[in-house]
């Protein structure tokens, strides 16, 4: 995954609040994973227009961190979920 790919939720993917397990949660395909308040944060950005760059620029504001410090974990992240089917990626 480059700086430049756009990640996106593909159809059948949501993020959803799990009022059982009072978390929030993304849900897909026969698959369910919890969201801490970064990843919630992250996933929330996934509007399909925005680069890696741009989310990882958008959160580091955020948390008032370095981007090189954020985009390295948001990557990860991102590929993991990727690595998962609950995130696609297109190139910019």
């Amino acid at each position: 995954m480059t700086q430049d790919d756009v990640p996106y939720l593909p159809r059948g993917v949501r993020t959803q609040f799990d009022a059982v397990r009072k978390v929030d949660v993304i849900l897909g395909p026969e698959r369910v994973l919890v969201l801490d308040q970064v990843g919630k944060a992250v996933v929330g950005r996934l509007d399909g227009v925005a680069s890696l760059a741009e989310i990882s620029a958008d959160l580091a504001q955020v948390y008032d961190a370095p981007v090189d410090v954020i985009a390295p974990d948001v990557t990860a992240f991102l590929e993991d979920l990727r690595d998962r089917g609950m995130v696609h990626v297109r190139p910019h």
